[in-house]
């Protein structure tokens, strides 16, 4: 499986499991290949992401983002897992 399809099919699957929660601003973050199988880091936002209001005439914030990882293997494009990035994991832990 050559890069751009295994993008591809990660953006797909993230977009199709997260469907219902009306996800925004799908995008490739990072990909790496590992031993046979890609590891694609896909990022997102959700619509609880976003600012809802704005105070004092400032702009608000950018909305966040919530990354996932796509473990795809490359001979057959099976989807092996979806997980959290570790940037995702250190953003919600109160240290």
């Amino acid at each position: 499986m050559e890069v751009k399809e295994a993008v591809m099919v990660a953006k797909r699957h993230i977009s199709d499991l997260f469907e219902t929660e009306g996800i925004r601003n799908v995008g490739l973050e990072e990909v790496e290949r590992d031993d046979g199988v890609w590891l694609i880091t896909i990022g997102f936002s959700r619509p609880w992401d976003f600012e809802s209001h704005n105070l004092f005439g400032m702009a608000p914030d950018p909305p966040r983002r919530t990354y996932k990882v796509v473990r795809i293997g490359d001979t057959d494009g099976e989807i092996m897992s979806v997980m959290s990035h570790a940037a995702d994991i250190q953003r919600m832990s109160p240290l």
